[in-house]
């Protein structure tokens, strides 16, 4: 049988059928705030685990027989809690003068940690500052970087990452800002919670995803369109987030972590829809 030589083989290429992606190795989670809220706390991670995912985010619980409701839930369910969604830093932003409010954002914090080594859970989310009238960029960098710093050891006695989310606080508005802003800790307890869909607003997930690296611990998954008359976050496929890039992205960085979708609760039927478009999303699919 006659070889192609390597001209021949060039010629040939443009007709030869690319490969199809591959499956990223992530886990899929979902928000606990998804689940029907009218279940107990067990059938919730049931109904979870029914619909194909494979671990949940949890809020913070400060309630103590609560925490230990969600622990036994977890076990029985089989469905580990991965994560936690710290949930003072909004109400008491560690970048606020007040050091009533900051004591009360650490405690959250705090709380949240030790919720996480109950659970299992290696990672806490963190929206770290929010900028306003009252608090002016530089100062939100340094007096939230100031805060941190003071978690970091029980972070770090605990095992639990703290992850730093972009959100809408008008903030860590780039992604070579939010890389520098995670380096200046310069500890491996301080990392990126990086959210899909916050960012594509005026900017491209996977342009973040690739400047961020390995810096990302975890990921939040939402879509988001900005050419409806009211620009706004949107069932998953339904946005204008080009999911064939973020795929390509992620593979880019060898992400292997766990991503969590965020977005409007249902009851089982929607959750099972969710997590099928899920699907599409980490076999580099991008289309319903």
């Amino acid at each position: 049988m006659p070889q192609l030589t390597r001209r021949q083989l060039l010629a040939a290429a443009p007709f030869v059928a690319a490969a199809a992606p591959a499956r990223l190795p992530i886990r899929k989670a979902v928000e606990f705030s998804m689940l029907p809220k009218e279940l107990s706390i067990l059938d919730r991670f049931q109904t979870a685990r029914e619909a194909g995912f494979a671990a949940i985010e949890c809020p913070t619980t400060p309630d103590a027989a609560q925490a230990e409701e969600i622990l036994a839930a977890s076990r029985k369910a089989g469905l580990p809690v991965h994560s936690v969604m710290n949930a003072e830093h909004w109400r008491s932003p560690l970048s606020s003068a007040d050091p009533a409010v900051v004591e009360r954002s650490l405690d959250g914090m705090r709380t949240s940690l030790r919720n996480a080594k109950l659970w299992g859970a290696d990672t806490v989310l963190l929206v770290p500052a929010v900028v306003n009238p009252e608090t002016t960029y530089a100062q939100a960098w340094e007096r939230s970087q100031i805060q941190i710093r003071k978690l970091i050891p029980l972070a770090q006695e605990l095992k639990v990452i703290i992850g730093i989310e972009d959100v809408w606080n008008k903030f860590l508005l780039s992604p070579i800002e939010f890389a520098r802003y995670v380096d200046d800790f310069r500890s491996p307890w301080i990392r990126a919670y990086f959210d899909i869909g916050n960012v594509a607003i005026n900017s491209y997930p996977q342009d973040w995803i690739r400047t961020l690296g390995k810096r990302i611990v975890k990921l939040h998954v939402k879509d988001f369109s900005f050419r409806k008359r009211n620009a706004e976050f949107t069932a998953l496929l339904e946005g204008e987030i080009d999911w064939s890039a973020v795929h390509a992205a992620l593979a880019d960085i060898g992400y292997q972590g766990v991503a969590t979708v965020e977005l409007a609760g249902g009851d089982a039927s929607y959750l099972k829809e969710v997590s099928r478009r899920f699907d599409l999303i980490l076999e580099g699919n991008g289309k319903l």
